[in-house]
């Protein structure tokens, strides 16, 4: 099975490079960080990742206008994102996740173990599943 490129925007260096730890860890995932929301979308046009993991609160910018742009950008506008949020608790959203305006949203802190099981169903492929 080939790695997933999953990149993570948050302004919060020290969350970014313990989930980048975490999820690389287990073979699964290649992840790239940025911490600036400003350059959220020129990196995720060079780095093309398979799913995106985006803050929403952050200084400048907020995760909702980081998906808008990346939602405009027609290479991007296909890739799956998954809002982390401190204004909410994991407890707030449920196990399951919080969805809204076709996102997801997951409250901070989440787990390694949640944080992957929710990746690896936003990335299964439609066409797969049908066979």
């Amino acid at each position: 099975m080939a790695t997933k490129r999953i990149l993570i925007i948050d302004d919060e260096r020290t969350f970014t490079r313990m989930v980048k730890l975490n999820l690389e860890k287990t073979g699964q995932f290649e992840v790239r960080e940025e911490n600036r929301a400003a350059a959220a979308v020129a990196t995720a046009r060079e780095y093309r990742p398979d799913l995106i993991l985006l803050d929403v609160i952050m200084p400048s910018m907020d995760g909702g206008d980081v998906a808008a742009h990346i939602r405009n950008d027609r290479q991007l506008c296909n890739t799956p994102i998954i809002f982390l949020t401190a204004t909410m608790s994991s407890r707030e959203t449920g196990p399951a996740g919080l969805s809204s305006g076709g996102g997801l949203f997951l409250g901070k802190p989440v787990s390694v173990e949640h944080l992957i099981q929710r990746i690896n169903e936003q990335l299964v492929d439609p066409e797969s599943e049908e066979e």
